[in-house]
């Protein structure tokens, strides 16, 4: 009996043609697609890199070049009727965000203009009097009603490449504004324009020419346009899941749990309740499952070069890893003026939103183990001045939590409290404390488990390592002279309702751990 061919996984592919020549996997999202492009429109679409924009703006490109052609077995296949012939341009703006000045980004943007649309007949004379945008505008001018599709991929690259230099990102933000412009003065030719991009720059977007633009970004019936859902993930990749999950003998529904608790849990519309797991993560995983779960999206880079252009210090401060997030609809999309960093953050994809909250409001968090250990990671070097735990003698913090004594344990503990910068990053109360030792262990890879929100116990920290589990009770002195008896308030209440029954569990242990801030470390511990 003759086998089935497994498809291969649309790894790297963003081209749709070569992926539908290829044979490979495409999740159908062609749906949604029609829905958008059987009207007329513009439409403005912020996702996190990686994200699968490049292959939705090529899917759209071949749809209004081709018909369908290359959709044959896709939802849109008995959907699609549009038999017109159109021009179509599709620009991507990475290609000009290599620049110096803004007379050299002037000169990228205006050949990046002049390369794609002499493919539909422009001619441009660099020579001239006039300049590109108003040899471009008389061209628009000359042609049918309805008859231009224009397709932009990555259209904030050149704004987030000088997002730290304020005068050279107002210099290019108006060069972009004057592109965009043109298209809004020529409506009556155009069909149908998409953009894509990481940020939604309000600098450019909020102004007069772009009034009419609907903006999808939070619209829910379009938050699974981009990135798989679970069950695109069980439907499409089964052959690959059953492959990954053989070696590590369990079951290919808890596999599919750990995956999507690993590369999962984006949430990009408002109502907080379609969630997907990240394209690129998850197929470099079942390329590879040897590998184990791996940062692939992280690892892509950004996340350094972000940072680095984060404005407030409280949000680059390790203190804030744990802390809870929210954010106005207002704010996240930047409509008072300039992005804060918390939009910023949740626009690029490393906070996301969880719940919507009245006042319309949002509950964010890192959407998965990935992203939450990847900032903890990076919050630890912040911590360390850029060396990692292993460097200053704190590197088997797992191992020890695992099999490790409590005297090994506190002085693991210590040899990375030991080697933070004070100067930096003073331990200035138990919240502190507890926010490094957390950042500590997650960055480790441990399961850092929240206490329950009605008790508030801001002093404890419960991890899980191996088969034990520790809950830590941190408090604080100043002087060495100080004692567990004098400075811990033995609330055994607030303990027995914390704990439940859990306390004569197995593999629990529970330490009370005093931290003195003259000596910078612990130094007192007692279990039980």
């Amino acid at each position: 009996m003759e086998q089935k061919r497994i498809q291969n996984l649309p790894l790297g592919t963003s081209d749709f043609s070569a992926l539908r020549l290829a044979d490979e996997i495409y999740v159908d999202k062609t749906e949604l697609i029609y829905e958008l492009a059987s009207q007329k429109g513009k439409y403005l679409f912020v996702r996190p890199r990686r994200f699968g924009k490049s292959l939705l703006i090529s899917t759209f490109e071949s749809l209004f070049n081709y018909g369908l052609k290359e959709f044959g077995g896709l939802a849109i296949d008995k959907l699609w009727n549009d038999e017109a012939k159109y021009f179509v341009v599709k620009l991507d703006f990475s290609e000009a965000k290599y620049f110096s000045s803004p007379e050299e980004f002037s000169q990228r943007l205006a050949s990046l203009i002049a390369r794609n649309f002499s493919r539909v007949s422009f001619s441009y004379v660099p020579d001239s009097a006039e300049s590109i945008f108003h040899q471009w505008s008389d061209w628009l001018k000359t042609l049918d009603s309805d008859s231009l599709v224009v397709l932009v991929d990555e259209y904030d690259s050149p704004l987030t490449s000088c997002l730290d230099q304020k005068e050279l990102f107002a210099a290019v933000r108006e060069q972009l504004s004057k592109f965009y412009a043109e298209l809004a003065a020529n409506e009556r030719v155009l069909r149908f324009v998409f953009v894509t991009g990481i940020i939604r720059f309000n600098e450019v977007f909020l102004s007069s020419e772009f009034v009419s633009f609907t903006d999808l970004s939070l619209d829910p019936r379009y938050g699974s346009l981009v990135g798989f859902t679970r069950d695109e993930v069980e439907g499409y990749f089964e052959n690959y899941l059953e492959k990954a999950a053989k070696p590590l003998s369990i079951s290919r529904n808890d596999h599919l749990k750990q995956l999507v608790a690993q590369y999962g849990g984006y949430c990009f519309e408002e109502t907080g309740s379609t969630k997907v797991l990240a394209p690129w993560s998850l197929l470099n995983f079942l390329a590879y499952p040897s590998r184990a779960f791996l940062a692939y999206w992280f690892e892509t880079g950004g996340a350094a070069s972000l940072l680095k252009c984060l404005k407030t210090q409280a949000v680059k401060a390790p203190e804030e890893f744990s802390k809870e997030k929210r954010i106005s609809r207002s704010e996240l999309l930047g409509v008072s003026g300039s992005l804060s960093d918390i939009a910023l953050l949740t626009q690029a994809g490393y906070l996301t939103i969880k719940a919507p909250e009245p006042g319309e409001t949002f509950l964010l968090d890192y959407p998965n183990l990935e992203v939450r250990r990847s900032m903890a990671r990076l919050y630890a070097e912040q911590l360390l001045d850029g060396r990692i735990p292993g460097q200053v003698g704190a590197g088997p913090i797992v191992e020890t939590l695992s099999e490790g004594s409590l005297e090994f344990v506190v002085f693991v503990l210590n040899r990375f409290l030991s080697a933070i910068n004070y100067h930096k990053h003073p331990v200035k109360d138990v919240a502190t404390l507890r926010a490094y030792v957390q950042v500590y262990f997650a960055a480790a890879g441990l399961d850092v488990i929240e206490e329950p929100e009605d008790i508030n116990p801001r002093n404890k920290l419960k991890v899980k390592a191996g088969r034990r589990e520790w809950i830590f009770d941190f408090r604080i002195v100043k002087a060495l002279k100080d004692t567990l008896e004098h400075n811990v308030d033995t609330d055994e209440r607030m303990e027995k309702t914390y704990l439940g029954d859990q306390g004569g569990q197995k593999g629990l242990r529970r330490v009370k751990l005093v931290f003195s801030t003259g000596a910078r470390q612990f130094v007192q511990w007692l279990e039980g």
